[in-house]
């Protein structure tokens, strides 16, 4: 075959494909901005409109010319939004905090999630909710339950628990953003401490900068730090996580296992190494941000068309009551150590 041959083949594959993908993609566009717009005029999370709105509409991932597109959305586009996360993140992120900080981050993340396994089984739920569940607790709710959804082996219920996962987090991450400050006065934290608590403790981003400014310019600035800290702990955990499941768990129906390093946390990590090394302008690192955070948006809303909320609701109390938990867990666990270490 000739290359003017190949040209036009790829061409109307790829006229096709962008047929089929179109509906879908466009459903889910339409119902990302409009949460968008509900929360900025109704100060409710984004996330959370996007998934409530996308499940009241899940006949368009069931059925007719939309499913592929929203199947699309949900898994190539939510990856990809996750990938584009790594250009927030770089290694003078550091300088802004001693080691023992760091360390308690660190620390944080990782007993957060241990945590969770040690006491899924007290709630009836097995390790993989655990893992979802608590590493989106303990690293950057919507975005991390996400990452580690994909390296999950995966079943019939697996969209569910991450649909439950965000509405969770989510929910507890608003909750936070009203609470904490409080509680930060009511410990007469200084700024400073006020903001590493609150970056180290609420679930996602947009909801750590919302309390941090309500509290003091720095401690909004020393929060978004530390959370931008724990959002660099996706590419590690997932990556550890990876490499256990593969080891310890059996190969799935199908014969396929997960896979070792998903494609989009090398992304991750490719960004964040460009970044810290000053490769990426501050004005792409802004774009690419704002093209990550409609994204995710976006893939949420896919997500919330790809799930039956019945299904979802039929996780149950423990379920709540075990992010919960997680979410205490780690509030309690950065208290102590701020009062150790300042």
């Amino acid at each position: 075959m000739n290359l003017p041959a190949i040209i036009n083949s790829t061409t109307v594959k790829l006229k096709q494909r962008y047929q089929q993908l179109f509906p879908g993609v466009l459903v889910a566009i339409i119902v990302a901005v409009s949460a968008q717009f509900l929360a900025d005029h109704y100060q409710t999370p984004a996330m959370l409109l996007a998934l409530l709105l996308g499940i009241a509409l899940g006949f368009l991932g069931e059925e007719g010319k939309t499913v592929e597109g929203v199947r699309f959305t949900a898994s190539t586009l939510l990856r990809v939004g996750v990938a584009l996360l790594g250009v927030r993140i770089s290694v003078s992120l550091l300088s802004g905090l001693g080691v023992e900080m760091i360390a308690l981050i660190i620390g944080s993340v990782a007993l957060t999630i241990a945590f969770g396994l040690l006491i899924s089984n007290w709630f009836g739920h097995k390790w993989r909710f655990a893992l979802l569940t608590a590493g989106s607790v303990a690293i950057c709710g919507a975005s991390a339950a996400v990452a580690i959804s994909s390296i999950l082996p995966k079943d019939e219920r697996s969209e569910e628990r991450l649909a439950f996962t965000v509405m969770g987090v989510t929910v507890l991450s608003t909750l936070a953003m009203i609470i904490y400050p409080i509680i930060t006065r009511a410990f007469q934290l200084d700024d400073f401490s006020a903001g590493l608590f609150l970056g180290g403790t609420i679930h996602d981003v947009a909801q750590v900068v919302g309390a941090g400014f309500t509290v003091s310019e720095q401690a909004g600035e020393s929060a978004t730090l530390v959370k931008l800290i724990r959002v660099a702990m996706l590419g590690p955990v997932v990556i550890i996580a990876s490499l256990v499941i593969r080891r310890y768990t059996p190969a799935q129906a199908d014969g396929n296992r997960p896979p070792l390093l998903p494609a989009f946390i090398l992304g991750f990590l490719a960004l964040a190494g460009l970044n810290s090394f000053g490769y990426i302008p501050s004005a792409v690192i802004s774009l690419l941000s704002g093209i990550s955070s409609w994204m995710l948006l976006t893939a949420i809303a896919a997500v919330g068309m790809r799930t039956n909320l019945k299904q979802v609701l039929s996780v149950g109390g423990p379920a709540i009551a075990l992010i919960f938990v997680e979410t205490v867990f780690i509030a309690v666990l950065i208290l102590l150590g701020i009062y150790f270490l300042r």
